[in-house]
Protein backbone atom coordinates (compact mmCIF):
# COMPACT_ATOMS: atom_id res chain seq x y z
CA UNK A 1 0.00 0.00 0.00
CA UNK A 2 2.88 2.65 0.55
CA UNK A 3 4.04 1.84 -2.74
CA UNK A 4 0.73 2.72 -4.49
CA UNK A 5 0.41 5.59 -2.42
CA UNK A 6 3.96 7.05 -3.06
CA UNK A 7 2.70 6.03 -6.55
CA UNK A 8 -0.16 8.17 -6.47
CA UNK A 9 1.65 11.07 -4.84
CA UNK A 10 4.01 11.50 -7.41
CA UNK A 11 1.55 11.57 -10.24
CA UNK A 12 -0.32 13.85 -8.30
CA UNK A 13 2.57 16.12 -8.07
CA UNK A 14 3.25 15.91 -11.79
CA UNK A 15 -0.02 17.58 -12.75
CA UNK A 16 -1.24 21.42 -13.56
CA UNK A 17 -3.34 22.89 -10.78
CA UNK A 18 -5.87 22.89 -13.77
CA UNK A 19 -5.43 19.60 -14.50
CA UNK A 20 -5.92 18.69 -10.49
CA UNK A 21 -9.25 20.46 -10.49
CA UNK A 22 -10.78 18.34 -13.28
CA UNK A 23 -9.35 14.71 -11.38
CA UNK A 24 -11.14 16.43 -8.57
CA UNK A 25 -13.86 16.88 -10.44
CA UNK A 26 -14.29 13.85 -11.92
CA UNK A 27 -13.77 11.47 -8.59
CA UNK A 28 -16.64 13.72 -6.88
CA UNK A 29 -18.93 13.15 -10.20
CA UNK A 30 -18.40 9.11 -9.43
CA UNK A 31 -18.99 10.01 -6.16
CA UNK A 32 -22.32 11.61 -6.78
CA UNK A 33 -23.68 9.06 -8.51
CA UNK A 34 -24.18 7.53 -4.68
CA UNK A 35 -26.30 9.92 -3.80
CA UNK A 36 -30.28 9.85 -4.87
CA UNK A 37 -30.98 10.73 -8.10
CA UNK A 38 -33.94 9.57 -8.54
CA UNK A 39 -37.45 9.16 -5.95
CA UNK A 40 -39.75 6.17 -6.39
CA UNK A 41 -43.33 6.54 -5.29
CA UNK A 42 -45.15 3.27 -4.60
CA UNK A 43 -48.93 3.09 -3.42
CA UNK A 44 -48.80 -0.64 -1.85
CA UNK A 45 -52.82 -0.83 -0.47
CA UNK A 46 -53.66 3.01 -1.45
CA UNK A 47 -50.91 3.93 0.65
CA UNK A 48 -48.19 6.66 -0.33
CA UNK A 49 -44.42 5.12 0.21
CA UNK A 50 -41.61 7.20 -1.15
CA UNK A 51 -37.49 5.46 -1.56
CA UNK A 52 -34.59 7.61 -2.72
CA UNK A 53 -32.93 5.59 -5.30
CA UNK A 54 -28.73 6.13 -6.67
CA UNK A 55 -27.70 6.28 -9.84
CA UNK A 56 -26.31 2.26 -9.85
CA UNK A 57 -29.76 1.51 -8.51
CA UNK A 58 -31.85 3.14 -12.01
CA UNK A 59 -29.19 2.07 -14.42
CA UNK A 60 -29.49 2.61 -17.76
CA UNK A 61 -27.47 3.73 -21.00
CA UNK A 62 -27.42 7.33 -19.34
CA UNK A 63 -25.77 6.35 -15.94
CA UNK A 64 -23.34 4.19 -17.69
CA UNK A 65 -21.99 6.60 -20.31
CA UNK A 66 -21.78 9.07 -17.22
CA UNK A 67 -19.40 6.56 -15.09
CA UNK A 68 -17.24 6.05 -18.44
CA UNK A 69 -16.66 9.36 -18.83
CA UNK A 70 -15.71 10.18 -15.39
CA UNK A 71 -13.38 6.86 -15.60
CA UNK A 72 -11.89 8.33 -18.88
CA UNK A 73 -10.87 11.62 -17.75
CA UNK A 74 -9.36 10.20 -14.80
CA UNK A 75 -7.25 7.50 -16.66
CA UNK A 76 -6.43 10.73 -19.15
CA UNK A 77 -4.86 12.42 -15.95
CA UNK A 78 -3.33 9.59 -14.51
CA UNK A 79 -1.46 8.87 -17.87
CA UNK A 80 0.01 12.48 -18.20
CA UNK A 81 1.11 12.31 -14.68
CA UNK A 82 3.33 9.17 -15.41
CA UNK A 83 4.50 11.21 -18.70
CA UNK A 84 3.13 8.99 -20.95
CA UNK A 85 2.79 10.68 -24.68
CA UNK A 86 0.15 10.59 -26.92
CA UNK A 87 -1.71 12.60 -29.04
CA UNK A 88 -5.56 13.52 -28.91
CA UNK A 89 -7.32 15.24 -31.13
CA UNK A 90 -7.76 19.04 -30.02
CA UNK A 91 -5.58 18.60 -26.87
CA UNK A 92 -6.47 17.19 -23.45
CA UNK A 93 -8.19 20.51 -22.77
CA UNK A 94 -10.90 20.22 -25.38
CA UNK A 95 -11.42 16.72 -24.75
CA UNK A 96 -12.34 17.34 -21.18
CA UNK A 97 -14.43 20.35 -22.46
CA UNK A 98 -16.36 17.75 -24.48
CA UNK A 99 -16.47 15.06 -21.65
CA UNK A 100 -18.26 17.47 -18.92
CA UNK A 101 -19.97 19.08 -21.58
CA UNK A 102 -21.65 15.21 -22.62
CA UNK A 103 -22.30 14.75 -18.98
CA UNK A 104 -24.40 17.79 -19.15
CA UNK A 105 -26.52 16.80 -21.78
CA UNK A 106 -27.12 13.14 -20.31
CA UNK A 107 -28.40 14.84 -17.07
CA UNK A 108 -30.55 17.62 -19.11
CA UNK A 109 -31.74 14.58 -21.24
CA UNK A 110 -32.69 12.39 -17.91
CA UNK A 111 -35.00 15.29 -16.92
CA UNK A 112 -36.89 14.77 -20.20
CA UNK A 113 -36.83 10.93 -19.66
CA UNK A 114 -37.54 9.84 -16.46
CA UNK A 115 -37.16 5.82 -16.12
CA UNK A 116 -40.47 4.49 -16.30
CA UNK A 117 -42.28 3.39 -13.08
CA UNK A 118 -44.05 -0.16 -12.83
CA UNK A 119 -47.24 -1.11 -12.81
CA UNK A 120 -48.19 -4.75 -11.55
CA UNK A 121 -52.14 -4.94 -10.45
CA UNK A 122 -52.86 -3.01 -7.73
CA UNK A 123 -49.07 -2.06 -6.99
CA UNK A 124 -47.79 1.02 -8.74
CA UNK A 125 -44.67 2.54 -8.68
CA UNK A 126 -43.50 6.46 -10.33
CA UNK A 127 -40.09 7.74 -10.44
CA UNK A 128 -39.16 11.51 -10.11
CA UNK A 129 -35.41 13.37 -9.62
CA UNK A 130 -33.56 14.25 -6.76
CA UNK A 131 -31.38 16.85 -6.06
CA UNK A 132 -28.58 14.58 -6.43
CA UNK A 133 -29.04 14.46 -9.92
CA UNK A 134 -28.27 18.28 -9.91
CA UNK A 135 -25.43 18.20 -8.43
CA UNK A 136 -23.87 15.88 -11.09
CA UNK A 137 -24.85 18.31 -13.39
CA UNK A 138 -23.65 20.90 -11.97
CA UNK A 139 -20.21 18.54 -11.57
CA UNK A 140 -20.11 18.04 -14.86
CA UNK A 141 -19.92 21.90 -15.89
CA UNK A 142 -17.35 22.12 -13.12
CA UNK A 143 -15.60 19.15 -15.18
CA UNK A 144 -15.97 21.01 -18.26
CA UNK A 145 -14.54 24.64 -17.39
CA UNK A 146 -11.65 22.68 -16.34
CA UNK A 147 -10.70 22.09 -19.77
CA UNK A 148 -11.94 25.28 -20.81
CA UNK A 149 -8.80 26.02 -18.24
CA UNK A 150 -6.14 23.79 -19.32
CA UNK A 151 -6.83 25.05 -23.26
CA UNK A 152 -6.25 28.78 -21.96
CA UNK A 153 -3.62 27.19 -20.39
CA UNK A 154 -1.60 26.01 -23.30
CA UNK A 155 -0.19 23.08 -20.91
CA UNK A 156 2.58 20.87 -23.30
CA UNK A 157 1.90 16.97 -24.57
CA UNK A 158 4.74 14.93 -23.76
CA UNK A 159 7.35 14.30 -26.24
CA UNK A 160 7.10 11.07 -28.07
CA UNK A 161 10.15 8.82 -27.90
CA UNK A 162 10.77 8.79 -31.56
CA UNK A 163 10.49 13.02 -32.07
CA UNK A 164 14.51 13.03 -32.22
CA UNK A 165 14.88 16.78 -33.35
CA UNK A 166 19.05 16.37 -32.13
CA UNK A 167 21.04 14.72 -34.81
CA UNK A 168 22.96 11.80 -34.07
CA UNK A 169 26.09 10.46 -34.84
CA UNK A 170 26.92 8.33 -37.84
CA UNK A 171 28.46 4.90 -37.53
CA UNK A 172 31.78 5.95 -37.65
CA UNK A 173 31.26 8.12 -34.66
CA UNK A 174 31.08 12.40 -34.84
CA UNK A 175 33.71 14.19 -36.78
CA UNK A 176 35.98 16.33 -34.30
CA UNK A 177 36.29 20.10 -35.37
CA UNK A 178 39.09 21.52 -37.39
CA UNK A 179 40.57 23.36 -35.15
CA UNK A 180 41.01 20.31 -32.83
CA UNK A 181 44.45 19.87 -31.79
CA UNK A 182 45.90 16.24 -33.43
CA UNK A 183 46.41 12.91 -31.36
CA UNK A 184 48.90 11.19 -30.72
CA UNK A 185 48.68 7.95 -33.49
CA UNK A 186 50.22 4.39 -33.42
CA UNK A 187 53.28 5.66 -34.80
CA UNK A 188 53.75 8.50 -32.12
CA UNK A 189 52.51 11.99 -31.90
CA UNK A 190 52.13 14.44 -35.64
CA UNK A 191 53.76 17.13 -35.72
CA UNK A 192 52.16 20.69 -36.01
CA UNK A 193 51.65 21.51 -39.81
CA UNK A 194 53.16 24.98 -39.14
CA UNK A 195 56.17 23.72 -37.57
CA UNK A 196 59.17 24.14 -40.49
CA UNK A 197 61.81 21.37 -41.01
CA UNK A 198 65.23 22.39 -42.78
CA UNK A 199 67.48 20.70 -44.69
CA UNK A 200 71.28 21.36 -44.98
CA UNK A 201 72.24 22.32 -47.97
CA UNK A 202 75.65 20.56 -49.67
CA UNK A 203 77.78 22.96 -50.72
CA UNK A 204 79.07 22.53 -54.59
CA UNK A 205 81.99 20.34 -55.05
CA UNK A 206 82.16 18.79 -51.07
CA UNK A 207 82.57 15.35 -50.85
CA UNK A 208 80.34 12.38 -49.67
CA UNK A 209 82.90 11.99 -46.84
CA UNK A 210 81.39 15.04 -45.24
CA UNK A 211 79.85 14.09 -41.81
CA UNK A 212 76.56 14.77 -40.18
CA UNK A 213 77.44 17.84 -38.50
CA UNK A 214 77.89 19.25 -42.44
CA UNK A 215 81.95 19.64 -42.47
CA UNK A 216 84.52 18.11 -45.13
CA UNK A 217 87.74 16.16 -44.32
CA UNK A 218 90.29 17.93 -46.89
CA UNK A 219 93.21 15.24 -48.34
CA UNK A 220 96.36 17.04 -49.35
CA UNK A 221 97.29 13.76 -51.59
CA UNK A 222 96.13 14.10 -55.47
CA UNK A 223 94.48 11.10 -56.55
CA UNK A 224 96.81 8.40 -58.12
CA UNK A 225 94.65 9.03 -61.33
CA UNK A 226 95.76 12.69 -61.41
CA UNK A 227 99.44 12.39 -61.16
CA UNK A 228 101.09 12.79 -64.02
CA UNK A 229 104.26 10.08 -65.20
CA UNK A 230 107.51 11.69 -65.55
Amino acid sequence: MSGVAARVGRVWSRLTPEQRMAAISAILLLLSMLLPWYQETTFPNGKKHEYGLNAFQVYSFVEAAIFVVAVAVLVLLWMRGEGRAFHLPGGDGTVILVAGVWVMFLIFFRQLDKPAGRHEGMFQTSVGVQWGIFVAFLLGALLAWNGVRIRARHTPEPRLEDDVTAPTAGPAGPRPPEDAAPTAGPAGPRPPEDAATTAVARRPGASEAEDGNGSSQLSFDEPPESRAPR
